[in-house]
C-alpha cells in the first residue's frame, strides 16, 4: 500500500514567451495550491478572470494540440506544462495565464522542469488517491490505427510506438520505465512539424509565432523553390535547395528519437488531465492528442464506476500484525474479535483483513436459511481496524482502549456472506488531538465496497 503524500509547489514562478498560434507575447505563473485542488488554470486577462479546470472533460480541441475551454473561454497548447507537473508528482497547481495559450518557449518541457526544481516542491498532508490499473484497458481509433493500452504495474510507466508517413523518418519507440527518468530522458523532447504540414498554417495564419527556436522542422518531400523559399521567409532563415530534404533546425537532435520521446512527452501531459496519478503500465501506438485524450475521458469514466478501490491484498505477504500482536493492543475476544490480520499500515491508514466462515456464532441466527453478517459487525469490525490504527501511534499502547463516539455517513452496499475474506481499509481523517481520532473506514470483498462509515473515537488509558 502507498503512503506517498499529495505535493504542490513551494512558492510561485512565471515564464514568458510567445504563443506559437497566436504569436502574442504571454506570461504563465505557477502557484501553489492545497490539497485536493488538483490543476486548474485561470485567464487573468479576461473579465471575472475565469477559471477551466485542467480534465479531460474539458478538451474541446486536439487539432493542432490540446485546447481546454469553459463557455467562450480557451486555454491552448497546455500539454507540455501539464506533462511537467505530472511526471514531477505535482499534484495540486493552480495556473494563471494572460492570453488564450501557453507560450510554446522551446517546444519542450524543459523550462517547466527547471523552474519547478528552483522552487521546489512541498509535500501536503493529504495521501495521494492513485488509480491502480486492475486489468488491461484499451483504447483505439480504428480510422487513424491509433491506440492505447494500459496494463497494470506497480508503478506509472510508458512505452510508445510512432510510424510516420514520412520515408525520412523510420518508425521510431521510445520507453519510460521510470518517471525518475524524465527530467534526463523526455523533458527535453522538442515538438516538430512536417513542412507539408506547416506550409498551410502559414497560409492561413495559424502559426504566426513558430520558428525554428521552438521546434524541430522537417523537410521530407520535395516542394518547390518557390514555396520553401516562402517558408524559410517565414522562419527567418537563409533560403535552402528545394532538392535537398533533411531537418531545419538551428540546433541537432538529442536523440535520433527525439520525436518520438516528444510524443511520449505529450501523453504524460494529456493523461495529466485524468484527475488522479496512475499506476499502470501504458503502451500507445501512433499516439496523438486525439487518441490521447479519448482514452483520458475513458479513464475518468472508469474511475468514477471505481470511485473506491480495494487495497490489494497478496495472500502470500507476511502480516505486520498477526492475531497474536491484535490480541495484546485490543481487548476484543470471541465472538467480538473482528480483525484477523493487519496486511499493511502508516501513520494514518491501515488495511485489515477478516475471513468469515460458516461457523461465526453470528450467523447462527442472522439468518438460520440465509446467513448474512449484521451490518453493525461490519462497522465494528471497520472500528476495530481503526483502534489499531491509532493505537499503534501510542507509548504503552497495550494500556490503552478505544470507545465510539458516533458514527455517520454509513452505507450498506450488498450482502456479505459465510466464505468472504472481508479487506478493511480505515483512514484518519485529521490528526489526533486530545485523544480523540476521526476516521473513514471502506469494507471490500473482493473489488467491491460492501459498507462504509465515518466514525470518531475516544483513546482512553485504561486504569
Amino acid at each position: 500500500m502507498d503512503f506517498s503524500k499529495q505535493t504542490t509547489l513551494k512558492g510561485s514562478f512565471s515564464l514568458c514567451g510567445k504563443g506559437l498560434h497566436t504569436g502574442l507575447s504571454l506570461t504563465v505563473t505557477f502557484n501553489p495550491a492545497p490539497e485536493n485542488f488538483g490543476y486548474k488554470i485561470q485567464r487573468i486577462d479576461v473579465d471575472d478572470q475565469p477559471i477551466i479546470e485542467a480534465i479531460a472533460d474539458r478538451v474541446i480541441e486536439t487539432t493542432r494540440g490540446t485546447v481546454l475551454g469553459k463557455g467562450d473561454i480557451r486555454v491552448s497548447t497546455v500539454e507540455h506544462a501539464m506533462s511537467a507537473l505530472y511526471a514531477l508528482g505535482i499534484d495540486n497547481c493552480l495556473i494563471q495565464v494572460n492570453g488564450p495559450e501557453f507560450p510554446i518557449l522551446d517546444g519542450s518541457a524543459a523550462p517547466y522542469v527547471e523552474k519547478i526544481q528552483q522552487i521546489g516542491i512541498e509535500e501536503q498532508n493529504s495521501p495521494k488517491d492513485y488509480y491502480i490499473i486492475r486489468k488491461k484497458i484499451e483504447v483505439r481509433d480504428e480510422k487513424t490505427g491509433s491506440c492505447i493500452t494500459i496494463l497494470p504495474d506497480e508503478e506509472f510507466s510508458l512505452t510508445t510506438m510512432c510510424s510516420f508517413e514520412s520515408k525520412f523518418i523510420n518508425s521510431q519507440f521510445a520507453s519510460l520505465d521510470n518517471m525518475s527518468d524524465y527530467v534526463k530522458e523526455i523533458a527535453a523532447a522538442r515538438t516538430f512539424v512536417f513542412v507539408r504540414d506547416i506550409m498551410p498554417l502559414v497560409e492561413l495564419n495559424l502559426i504566426k509565432g513558430g520558428d525554428l527556436d521552438n521546434a524541430i522542422v522537417i523537410y521530407e518531400r520535395e516542394v518547390s523553390q518557390e514555396q520553401l523559399d516562402k517558408l524559410a521567409d517565414f522562419l527567418h532563415v537563409p533560403h535552402m535547395d528545394a532538392t535537398k530534404i533533411g531537418y531545419i533546425q538551428h540546433r541537432a537532435l538529442t536523440w535520433e528519437n527525439e520525436c518520438t520521446r516528444h510524443k511520449l512527452l505529450d501523453i504524460i501531459g494529456d493523461l495529466a488531465l485524468i484527475g488522479k496519478p496512475i499506476k499502470g503500465r501504458v503502451i500507445a501506438t501512433r499516439p496523438g492528442h486525439t487518441i490521447n485524450n479519448k482514452f483520458a475521458r475513458y479513464m475518468r469514466k472508469e474511475i468514477k464506476k471505481h470511485e473506491v478501490q480495494a487495497p490489494i491484498y497478496d495472500p502470500n505477504d507476511e502480516p505486520v500484525m498477526d492475531v497474536k500482536r491484535i490480541r495484546e493492543l485490543l481487548p476484543h475476544r470471541y465472538p467480538m474479535a473482528l480483525v484477523d490480520k493487519v496486511i499493511s499500515i502508516g501513520s494514518n491508514s491501515i488495511v485489515g483483513l477478516k475471513n468469515l466462515t460458516a461457523n461465526e456464532e453470528f450467523f447462527q441466527g442472522h439468518f438460520p436459511t440465509e446467513p448474512v453478517m449484521p451490518g453493525v459487525l461490519q462497522i465494528e469490525a471497520m472500528a476495530q481496524c481503526g483502534g489499531l490504527l491509532v493505537l499503534n501511534t501510542m507509548e504503552e499502547p497495550e494500556r490503552c482502549s478505544t470507545y465510539f463516539l458516533a458514527i455517520n455517513d454509513v452505507k450498506f452496499r450488498q450482502k456479505v456472506v459465510p466464505g468472504d475474506s472481508l479487506l478493511f481499509r480505515v483512514t484518519l481523517l485529521s490528526p489526533i488531538r486530545h485523544g480523540i481520532a476521526s476516521m473513514k473506514g471502506y469494507c471490500f470483498v473482493g473489488d467491491h465496497v460492501v459498507s462504509e462509515a465515518t466514525f470518531t473515537a475516544q483513546i482512553v488509558k485504561n486504569k
